[in-house]
């Protein structure tokens, strides 16, 4: 809040997603779907205000006065305090990553190969290096009762935001980061017995509303309750894999604004165990930035400088093997 100087009536503001005055439970919900914990539903909220005293007067409903009040500390004491199930996460599975670098397994090679030579990316003004520089393969494994609420790959960049793997380059604090992920290639690596399809609940409407994913207690976002209302559904076939951009182009062959059309989650596995992998080519929308990071690999890489294993993108996963 200090580095972006927001105040809470600004964050009021923003939460406020009607501009009526008041922060209606949805409201609320619509901005708590962010990374890898506890996946909130209105009851949780509720249970989470009556704790920490912010509804009064409890109708679930809080005016600027109530906001004013609050203590954002005494939320994150009361999140820390919860015993939380895999069930009630946002995300419930394992994974790792495997190097894909100048090096590794013809395997994990040719993988990479492909995602850079789709027709997609061939019809693009984006350089090859691109892909040869980004994040490496993730491997992600469900077990029975598995899955991935709905979300975007990566978030929306503001002049505010830093990029994971230009930030260091680039020598620039931002008070937010985000991993920049223009596309995502996923691949299904089995066939699963019951469950796991992909889902991608407002593909192809014709407009876009933050707040019409929850209507009546029904959260399109809920991939344990919901995913059978979703607009398209992807059932795992080994051997294939889905292709999509999760930002726009900006008109000139560079990576634009996030196509929160994108939004996508993994359904509940029923039965048996799932299977995929992720591949994302890393891409800044400031295109300054970006050509800067290429100039830099490319040096690296000419000088053979071992600094680089540092802050390398591909190579800064090195460490983070888990066994699957």
């Amino acid at each position: 809040m200090e580095m972006i100087e927001i105040s809470q009536m600004d964050i009021f503001n923003l939460l406020d997603h009607n501009q009526d005055g008041q922060l209606q439970l949805r409201e609320v919900l619509t901005h708590t779907r962010l990374g890898n914990g506890r996946w909130m539903t209105p009851q949780s909220i509720r249970e989470m205000y009556t704790a920490v005293k912010a509804d009064p007067d409890g109708n679930g409903v809080l005016s600027l006065e109530e906001f004013k009040q609050l203590n954002i500390r005494d939320f994150h004491k009361y999140m820390g305090r919860q015993k939380v199930k895999m069930s009630d996460l946002v995300r419930n599975s394992q994974h790792t990553w495997l190097y894909q670098g100048e090096g590794a397994h013809q395997v994990m090679r040719s993988i990479r190969q492909r995602a850079l030579s789709s027709r997609a990316l061939k019809t693009s003004s984006l350089p090859p290096e691109i892909v040869e520089h980004s994040e490496p393969l993730q491997v992600v494994r469900y077990d029975q009762g598995g899955h991935y609420h709905a979300h975007v790959d990566s978030g929306p960049v503001f002049p505010e935001t830093a990029c994971s793997h230009t930030k260091l380059i680039a020598n620039e604090s931002a008070p937010f980061e985000t991993s920049c992920r223009y596309v995502t290639v996923l691949f299904y690596l089995n066939n699963v017995t019951g469950g796991g399809e992909t889902i991608f609940p407002i593909a192809d409407n014709r407009t876009y509303e933050e707040m019409s994913l929850i209507q009546n207690d029904v959260d399109l976002r809920d991939t344990r309750k919901n995913c059978d209302k979703g607009n398209l559904q992807v059932k795992p076939q080994q051997g294939t894999a889905v292709f999509w951009y999760n930002y726009l182009s900006d008109g000139e062959g560079w990576v634009g604004d996030l196509d929160e059309y994108s939004l996508h989650g993994g359904c509940l596995v029923t039965q048996g165990t799932k299977w995929i992998a992720n591949n994302w080519i890393n891409v800044d929308p400031n295109k300054r930035r970006q050509l800067q990071f290429q100039q830099e690999m490319a040096r690296y890489a000419k000088e053979g400088d071992e600094a680089q294993n540092e802050w390398t993108v591909d190579k800064s996963y090195s460490n983070m093997h888990v066994e699957l």
